[in-house]
């Protein structure tokens, strides 16, 4: 059997009218590429018939790959497994729900030649303005400045990724739509196409607001990692020193006014302050030092899988 050249990860959520449609759309567009592939379906804890439809696909065709996650993890998890079982040299995600086109699947592989992560930037964009579009722009905007990387639709799931870079990439909680600006710190090439976009058919949509406040946590979080992940003591230190110097200085005032003057300072709310200053300052000094002790500790933790799976279905090769 050939090596894959290319993989298609489809992660899916209750998507039983989609999934009968899109499938044939994908093959039909990797069949006119003319390269091996496999279509990888992550099936993240399906409550309706998609488990069903998905393992009735794979029986059919054996370029298909089925994922079954044991409960639903979420778009993050599943793409996390899709590209540890994937095994093309080129990985491209898209969603399950007939708003990404699989004809745009061939001018991101395109696109990839020159560069080793390309990212689709939805235009038009077939959604709600204020319930959608105006928080995507906002986020999008935001997460740029805060990165430094500037994309269009961090948003837009349709993306193709060379191996090599996979191999570096550990995600946990809403970090897929800071793949580009984690891949960043690797020094991959990146680069950004407009695709088409469709305004969904069936089904809900999985995103609500209340993924606003896990986008802005996880986007401190990818702050901390891009800029301190390896150096912790440098964002915690210079912190501490000003806090702890604020309350020596406090202190010191207060020491002198004390001697100069004989003034009464203990019921004074700003010696509390000064204390309490240096307190804080010789905790953040102390978060930085143990920061530097487990950080390869934190590194090797990343290689713990975020998902657990229930069965893969893949043809068996001799």
């Amino acid at each position: 059997m050939k090596p894959v050249k290319l993989s298609v990860v489809i992660p899916v959520y209750n998507e039983e009218e989609n999934v009968p449609l899109l499938y044939p759309l994908v093959k039909k567009t990797l069949e006119g590429m003319g390269q091996s592939y496999e279509i990888l379906f992550v099936n993240d804890g399906s409550c309706d018939g998609t488990s069903a439809l998905l393992d009735e696909i794979q029986k059919e065709d054996e370029r298909v790959v089925v994922v079954h996650l044991r409960r639903n993890f979420g778009q993050t998890a599943a793409l996390s497994a899709g590209f540890d079982f994937a095994q093309g040299e080129l990985v491209v995600t898209m969603d399950g729900d007939l708003q990404n086109d699989p004809g745009d699947i061939p001018r991101l592989c395109e696109a990839s030649k020159d560069f080793d992560l390309v990212s689709g930037w939805r235009m038009p964009r077939q959604d709600p303005f204020f319930r959608r579009r105006l928080p995507s722009v906002i986020a999008n905007w935001l997460i740029s400045k805060v990165t430094g990387v500037k994309l269009h639709d961090y948003g837009c799931t349709l993306k193709a990724y060379r191996r090599e870079v996979l191999n570096e990439l550990h995600l946990y909680g809403e970090m897929h739509r800071f793949i580009p600006a984690v891949a960043s710190w690797m020094g991959v090439s990146i680069g950004e196409i407009k695709v088409r976009h469709h305004p969904r058919r069936y089904g809900k949509s999985k995103y609500g607001m209340g993924r606003i406040v896990k986008v802005l946590l996880d986007l401190l979080t990818v702050k901390f990692l891009l800029g301190y992940s390896t150096k912790p003591a440098q964002m915690f230190g210079p912190l501490g020193l000003a806090v702890g110097g604020a309350g020596f200085l406090i202190s010191l005032y207060l020491t002198v006014l004390k001697l100069v003057t004989g003034a009464h300072i203990g019921d004074r709310p700003l010696l509390m302050l000064g204390i309490l200053f240096i307190i804080l300052g010789a905790q953040l000094l102390l978060m930085g030092f143990l920061g530097e002790l487990v950080v390869r500790v934190y590194y090797e933790s990343q290689g713990k899988p975020i998902y657990v799976v229930r069965r893969v279905l893949r043809k068996e090769t001799n």
